[in-house]
């Protein structure tokens, strides 16, 4: 193994149909990535399956006993389960044998887990889950989409940070613009909670465009939207739900019809570039940022495509830093609004 290598530990028993799309997604990205180290934790009957895969020096297998199911209280789960493959796997990193983490389990768990082992940045009181949806002039950022179902002002705002943060770094977006998610876009609107992260953001040094609704979301006219983990979870998952009916009826429809057919056939490439776009899969997964390391959650139903893109985002964070410049930044930011809120 050489200096450079770049080691991110991956949960083998996270995903709904585990270990397949792991193992294949391992493969993927290892093919991509020559400088990749991955270690593959889960329990020994995966391995003695699958042995010859592990046949790899890029990669590493990791006995877990213990495996952290969906349906299962995060709480309990942590307790009760000290030999699981999120705890071994976050472990490995605090021990300092790896740099970032990649899993598509438990949400709760992997958050409970990560707060515990590896710390969160300074200046952060929750880790928010950032994911980027695809809007019409690029990307969008939404945070928290499920880490935080309860929130205060504070957290709001520091989502608003690390999300401008990261926009930046990762979509060289200059001075991203932060909308907050609300019932309408006059600054009276909502309830006290969203008045009061208005008011805040409105006195910080970032650049605020102040409440947005869902429709602004994929208009491209914001970079950032911040929310609590609740509404964004629900928003997003009825993203999920609308692009999935569209598209099932818009082929069900183009199906339906000789002329249709050969109408397809003509615009075929745009149809496979725009099915691309709106992949879930092609964003790998939603970093947890606050985190002290990078943590990777994909989704439950995730193919061997998001385990790759998972793995390489994973990497990215790691080389672009983000950790360390989320907590170099959001002192300053939150310096300035704590400042402004001291004088009014």
């Amino acid at each position: 193994m050489g200096e450079k290598q770049v080691k991110i530990v991956l949960d083998l028993m996270g995903s709904d149909n585990f270990p397949i799309p792991e193992l294949e997604g391992v493969r993927s990205a290892l093919k991509e990535e020559k400088d990749l180290f991955v270690y593959l934790v889960g329990k020994r009957e995966i391995y003695e399956k699958y042995r010859d895969f592990f046949k790899n020096d890029q990669i590493e297998f990791v006995e877990a006993e213990e495996h952290i199911t969906m349906n299962e209280s995060p709480i309990a789960a942590i307790r009760k389960k000290k030999k699981s493959s999120i705890r071994i796997g976050l472990s490995l990193i605090k021990k300092g044998k790896a740099h970032g983490f990649v899993s598509a389990g438990n949400t709760g768990a992997i958050m409970a887990l990560s707060k515990l082992l590896l710390g969160i940045v300074e200046g952060v009181d929750r880790p928010a889950l950032a994911t980027a949806v695809p809007s019409i002039k690029g990307s969008t950022i939404i945070l928290d989409v499920g880490a935080n179902v309860e929130c205060k002002p504070i957290h709001l705002e520091q989502f608003a940070i690390m999300g401008s943060i990261y926009s930046e770094i990762i979509f060289g977006i200059s001075n991203p613009r932060v909308g907050l998610l609300n019932i309408g876009e006059e600054e009276i609107k909502g309830n006290d909670l969203m008045k009061d992260v208005h008011k805040a953001l409105s006195v910080s040094s970032l650049n605020f465009v102040g409440n947005v609704e869902g429709k602004d979301v994929y208009t491209g006219d914001v970079d950032v939207v911040v929310c609590d983990g609740f509404t964004g979870n629900v928003a997003l998952k009825i993203s999920e739900g609308v692009i999935s009916a569209l598209m099932y009826l818009l082929k069900k429809e183009i199906n339906s019809h000789f002329t249709t057919k050969i109408g397809a056939l003509l615009i075929r490439k745009a149809f496979k570039n725009l099915k691309k776009d709106i992949d879930y899969s092609e964003y790998g997964g939603a970093p947890l940022l606050g985190i002290k390391y990078p943590v990777i959650i994909c989704h439950g139903r995730s193919n061997d495509n998001a385990i790759k893109n998972g793995l390489k985002f994973c990497k990215l964070l790691y080389e672009r830093e983000i950790p360390m410049k989320i907590e170099n930044k959001i002192k300053e930011f939150m310096n300035k609004i704590e400042s402004v809120k001291e004088l009014s």
